[in-house]
């Protein structure tokens, strides 16, 4: 299940103008787990047990979609939350 979100989340992925919108809880789970380029503070560990729950079927895509929208808040990679 991949937990398609109603909205996507733009980050800028490297700071030089290279952006990413993620619209999956899969898709979040993936870069969380293997392409975070920021440190990993306590929202994004947050966010990665929210969305492995919600890949899980133990959360709702929406709760990965916000716990993941914090994480990158935290992490300042945020441009957008189309």
């Amino acid at each position: 299940m991949s937990g398609l979100w109603s909205k996507g989340v733009e980050l800028n992925i490297d700071r030089f103008n290279v952006y990413r919108t993620i619209y999956t809880t899969a898709d979040a789970a993936y870069y969380l787990l293997h392409k975070w380029p920021a440190e990993e503070g306590a929202e994004y560990r947050r966010a990665r047990q929210v969305c492995l729950a919600a890949l899980d079927g133990r959360r709702p895509a929406n709760d990965a979609r916000e716990a993941f929208l914090a994480a990158a808040k935290e992490a300042d990679l945020l441009v957008k939350d189309q």
